[in-house]
């Protein structure tokens, strides 16, 4: 569903007025390469780079064109598009910022999966240059990739708590701590995160990790809300599915890291505004915390 340009724009200019009264950013942003001015706002740049994740497009020049033939109302100050992709880079600090207000509340109830985010097809990964020294080769239950692993951690209700991007050939279990930071309660995870020094890590900072066991493993005991909500893990699974599939987060077109990056968080914002998410029904009474 797309987002309203409107809705949008006023939530990102609000932010975007106190960030522009750092003098040391509003230096780097109102010079560029060739030394002149940007004619668009920031929030108008950031607008449409976020905006384009929920439109249905799956070429950004496409819907830069399209903005260009039918929403100059919207944008008046339109740069070409060649122009438009020079100041794309300036946004980078702007939207990680601007994430991070966005989000969601700590519930105590937490889920969390990593999606292979792949750079390139597996047939080109030895002429990827792109990339070079920062993507690398990793598996997943769904095969061998070339690129980074994205570490989500939601709450029931689909709102994303914490994230983190890594290598493609990072365990799973590395960055939890990192991401587990401001959590408390139940976080629920598939058998990649079992682990009992993780588990007892997470223990002492107040978050109780639970987890399947594997085949070979003997059955714990587990009270029946844990095993339901282990099966509710499919809330996280959707998100990733969303992400990549209609914000798109993934895709091979990219020419620079910098870029790269832009196209993520913005996807993760897009997501963020999404009315409806993900979420699942959870059970009445407080949630037990772990000690």
């Amino acid at each position: 569903m797309a987002l309203d340009f409107t809705v949008l724009y006023c939530s990102i200019d609000d932010f975007t007025k106190t960030l522009i009264n750092d003098q040391q950013f509003k230096i780097s942003y109102e010079k560029s390469k060739r030394g002149g001015p940007a004619l668009m706002s920031l929030s108008e740049i950031m607008t449409i780079v976020v905006a384009y994740h929920s439109s249905g497009f799956k070429n950004f020049k496409a819907f830069y064109l399209y903005l260009k033939s039918y929403r100059l109302r919207d944008f008046p100050k339109l740069l070409s598009y060649s122009r438009f992709v020079e100041w794309v880079p300036y946004v980078l600090i702007p939207l990680a910022e601007y994430l991070k207000g966005r989000m969601g509340k700590v519930t105590g109830i937490s889920f969390i999966d990593s999606t292979s985010i792949a750079i390139c097809k597996n047939k080109r990964i030895s002429r990827n240059k792109t990339f070079k020294g920062l993507a690398r080769v990793g598996k997943t239950s769904m095969g061998w990739f070339n690129g980074f692993k994205l570490h989500l951690v939601v709450n029931e209700v689909g709102e994303l708590l914490a994230f983190k991007l890594t290598s493609g050939n990072v365990n799973d279990r590395t960055p939890v701590k990192a991401l587990c930071r401001r959590l408390k309660g139940k976080l629920y995870g598939d058998k990649g995160y079992l682990g009992q020094k993780l588990f007892e890590e997470l223990f002492d900072m107040g978050v109780h990790l639970i987890t399947n066991v594997t085949a070979r493993m003997k059955n714990k005991f587990l009270l029946l809300q844990d095993k339901l909500l282990l099966r509710k893990r499919f809330v996280i699974e959707t998100i990733n599915d969303q992400l990549k599939n209609i914000a798109d987060i993934e895709h091979s077109r990219h020419r620079s890291p910098i870029n790269f990056l832009v196209n993520l968080l913005a996807g993760l914002i897009s997501y963020t505004h999404q009315e409806k998410k993900p979420s699942i029904k959870t059970f009445n009474g407080p949630i037990p915390l772990a000690n």
